[in-house]
């Protein structure tokens, strides 16, 4: 096929030899359930983000479930969060018969209003905070952790999109951007997400960090079973030591050593990664920020780069975003949608009976949103042709008056 017209896939994750190598190596030990490698992960990982507890898990999800229940939540709590997310935020909060409260987001950064927090917070009786940093930017974790202490309630950061992130506030010199806290640490809890398309990748999998070591003996003890120690523990170095008690009735949500040994790998390349991501994103901004058709994502210097949430403004064309999509589809361009807001999803909207302008920022920045290929195995010529398509149906689509 000619280069020019090959299908440029939404994502395509970056895998390398050393990945594979990793994996390999897990095989041969014949070892790949929770072990060594995954032990190795986790405190690779804590030692990264600057965080004492780093629990790994089967998926983000699973980890927004674990930390839930380890700071309290249950049956007929509510817990703020955001409709502009994944349902697995929302979902999580289900699972232990609680319920969301959802806050609308900022008309300009897709990340909760703090405000709508506040406010909230002040009608009505709430277990958690549950904000996320949505696409790879900051949410103003900081602030709400201040309105959530006030109160005496947890705040958990849903950091599926966050990694690495810092948490930059007032002066951004070299020296205090380092020392800025990473996004996952600022609350009692945070929670990774390393599926498919996230910066760093397992295939399936997450990781759930915090500074409580009440907290972390908590989430260890219900990851496997409620079973007070692992397999790991039991077996190595000692066949005869196969006792376990079960002194709770816990969760499957362990993380076998298969997908460790590739995160390990993944988070010696975070940084790379990570500026990878960057770079495309600049080229973006630079080049399609010059249409007026076109709306910009916020760009703060400490940004993960996850998404690349381009708005179109539709007053100014004659096609609408889904049209947008389809003619870039017809193109070979992959494209997404983040997210259709969890108030217009049925389960939602028929429980708490929820209607599309109760949120109306969030519906706003649906109707009006492209996530665009973000990821480091773009080429220089792929990022030209998804440029140019882009640019090229908003053209032909201008509405003169």
């Amino acid at each position: 096929m000619n280069r020019r017209t090959d299908p440029i896939p939404f994502h395509r994750p970056s895998i390398g030899r050393a990945e594979r190598r990793a994996v390999d190596r897990v095989l041969r030990s014949r070892w790949l359930t929770t072990g060594r490698e995954t032990l190795r992960f986790e405190e690779e990982f804590a030692e990264f983000i600057r965080c004492p507890n780093a629990l790994a898990v089967n998926s983000a999800t699973a980890g927004l479930h674990l930390a839930l229940e380890a700071l309290g939540v249950g049956e007929g709590d509510q817990v703020i969060t955001t409709p502009y997310t994944f349902t697995a935020t929302a979902e999580a909060i289900r699972h232990l018969g609680a319920h969301p409260r959802f806050v609308d987001i900022n008309p300009d950064d897709f990340q909760i209003d703090p405000s709508g927090v506040e406010a909230l917070l002040e009608k009505e009786k709430t277990a958690c905070l549950l904000p996320v940093h949505l696409g790879g930017a900051p949410c103003a974790a900081t602030h709400l952790k201040s309105l959530a202490e006030r109160r005496h309630i947890p705040l958990i950061e849903d950091a599926a999109h966050a990694f690495p992130l810092r948490i930059e506030e007032g002066e951004t010199s070299e020296e205090s951007r380092k020392a800025a806290p990473f996004a996952g640490t600022v609350g009692d809890a945070g929670v990774f997400s390393f599926y498919a398309t996230k910066p760093l990748t397992t295939g399936e999998g997450g990781m759930v960090v915090t500074n409580s070591k009440k907290t972390a003996e908590r989430i260890q003890i219900m990851r496997l079973h409620g079973i007070d120690r692992d397999a790991w523990f039991r077996y190595e170095g000692n066949e005869a030591d196969w006792e376990y008690y079960v002194v709770e009735a816990g969760y499957k949500y362990n993380m076998p050593d298969t997908a460790s040994a590739m995160g390990r790998v993944q988070l010696k390349r975070a940084w790379e990664l990570a500026q990878q991501r960057k770079r495309i994103a600049k080229i973006y901004l630079s080049r399609l920020g010059e249409y007026s058709f076109f709306e910009m994502p916020p760009a703060p210097s400490s940004h993960a780069w996850h998404l690349f949430l381009l708005r179109i403004r539709p007053e100014q064309l004659t096609i609408t975003r889904d049209e947008y999509i389809r003619a870039l589809s017809e193109a070979g361009i992959g494209t997404s949608v983040h997210y259709i807001p969890l108030h217009l999803m049925p389960y939602y909207r028929d429980r708490y009976g929820l209607k599309p302008g109760d949120f109306p920022n969030a519906l706003d920045s649906f109707s009006r949103t492209i996530s665009l290929p973000l990821y480091p195995e773009l080429t220089d010529r792929q990022i030209d042709r998804i440029i140019e398509t882009v640019i090229h149906i908003g053209k032909s689509h201008f509405r003169l008056s």
